[in-house]
């Protein structure tokens, strides 16, 4: 504009400061995970690719441990539980959350939690329980992130991919180099025919990822979800595992998964009325036969007596409960794996060596949570039995079969180890459990 003078005056515009002034001013910080990362955190391309990696991250704890130990594959596993929590927080308005624990998971895992208190061996029970925390959410994750037909596929790949391996190895150890492979548990008896221990480290527990190979296999070949050369292919090379294990576990594991399965779908063929009269026969006959087992348990423990496996499973069992007595409501303090350095569980030698557990799952729970605990445990169980059952026989998917049986699976299994409490056998039932859970839990039927 023009002064009194005539000439031309410029007035200069104030400066923008990019960020506000004061002492206390900073400039804004960009955000720690840009949208697009959290895109690609909710998107089902990143959920199918972190099921797959807690699948087999889980399932080959074994080999995993032996490479890296347990502070590597601690590290492993909080990293995976970081990016699915990540992942649960981008989906959480898609999730159905009601319901979706069940509570008697949570009073399992909240006693074992108390357990530090009267703990003798604090920093034992932490990492067990840490450990136990960390795979109960991941299981949580592959639970709310897939649908069952999804998580059947993604089981039946890591299961392809553990098999075939645990036969490199084998192959390895047993024809080409013909010697045992002592850091990953290998005897190498491939060429005399067993027993194989694979990847799993006893062939105990390659027997039980075996069984539920079976069973994860014959329902992609009846629902088709791979193809049938795939599917063929995989479940006789399933049943080949259980075989050349040499377990009788396994082999008894199997025998009941048959009968299981014709009365099952034996079951699901039948109308409702009828259904519910089988399904309450079912109950009855286990429930019967459980009782005259417990009855007769002397007669029974004089027939398997001849075997040595069971032999020295028994003799532990006799040591651990008869420690037992003197924590019977509590427990001495849950650890999971057992600490082998750390009394009381290095003073159960059986055969001269020690033991990574008391090879039955619920002598072990006995033993560290108490009867408190054994209850807890035996309700979880149960009642993710029973629910999976009911879902099998209503359900017409096919799919629905499959908790139902792998559960069977780790339950009997868990007679004779203690895999149900730790890594596959804790993070499959927590899986089955949730699944389960948000069909039938009474809470569904609450408002939101």
């Amino acid at each position: 504009m023009r002064g009194q003078t005539g000439r031309l005056t410029l007035h200069a515009r104030p400066r923008r400061m990019p960020y506000p002034e004061g002492p206390m001013a900073t400039p804004p910080r960009p955000p720690l995970i840009p949208d697009a990362g959290w895109a690609f955190l909710g998107s089902a391309a990143f959920t199918k690719a972190a099921t797959l990696a807690v699948l087999g991250t889980v399932f080959l704890a074994h080999p995993i441990v032996a490479m890296i130990g347990w502070w590597g594959y601690g590290a492993a596993l909080a990293t995976l539980a970081a990016f699915c929590g990540a992942s649960l927080r981008v989906r959480r308005g898609e999730i159905e959350w009601n319901g979706m624990l069940p509570i008697s998971l949570l009073v399992f895992v909240g006693w074992s939690l108390l357990s530090i208190v009267w703990s003798q061996y604090n920093w034992a029970s932490l990492g067990g329980i840490a450990y136990q925390l960390v795979v109960a959410f991941l299981g949580v994750f592959v639970a709310l992130s897939r649908d069952l037909l999804q998580v059947v596929r993604a089981v039946g790949d890591t299961l392809r991919f553990v098999i075939a391996a645990s036969f490199a190895v084998e192959i390895l150890a047993g024809a080409l180099i013909d010697m045992p492979i002592p850091f990953l548990g290998v005897s190498g008896n491939l060429v005399e025919g067993g027993p194989l221990e694979g990847l799993l480290g006893t062939r105990n527990q390659f027997g039980a990822v075996a069984a539920i190979a079976v069973m994860t296999f014959f329902v992609e070949l009846a629902t088709r979800s791979v193809s049938r050369w795939v599917s063929a292919t995989s479940l006789a090379a399933a049943l080949l595992a259980v075989a050349l294990t040499q377990s009788p576990v396994t082999l008894g594991v199997l025998a009941v998964l048959v009968v299981a399965t014709a009365v099952l779908f034996g079951v699901r063929r039948a109308g409702e009325p009828l259904r519910r009269i089988l399904n309450l026969v079912v109950l009855g006959v286990v429930g019967l036969t459980l009782v005259i087992v417990w009855v007769a348990r002397s007669r029974v423990i004089a027939l398997l007596n001849a075997g040595s496996e069971f032999e020295l499973r028994y003799t532990l069992w006799m040591q651990v409960l008869g420690l037992a007595q003197l924590h019977p409501i509590e427990g001495f303090g849950w650890v999971g794996v057992w600490p082998r350095d750390v009394p009381p569980y290095s003073w159960f030698l059986v055969a001269g060596r020690g033991h990574a557990s008391a090879l039955n799952a619920f002598v072990d729970v006995a033993f560290q949570l108490g009867l408190v605990g054994l209850v807890a445990f035996v309700a979880l169980l149960g009642l993710a039995l029973v629910r999976s059952w009911l879902l099998a026989t209503r359900r017409r998917t096919i799919t629905y079969v499959w908790p139902a049986l792998v559960l069977l699976v780790l339950a009997v299994t868990s007679l004779a180890e203690s895999s149900l409490l730790v890594g596959f056998g804790w993070l499959t039932l927590v899986v089955c459990c949730v699944m389960a859970s948000r069909n039938l839990s009474w809470r569904t039927r609450l408002p939101r």
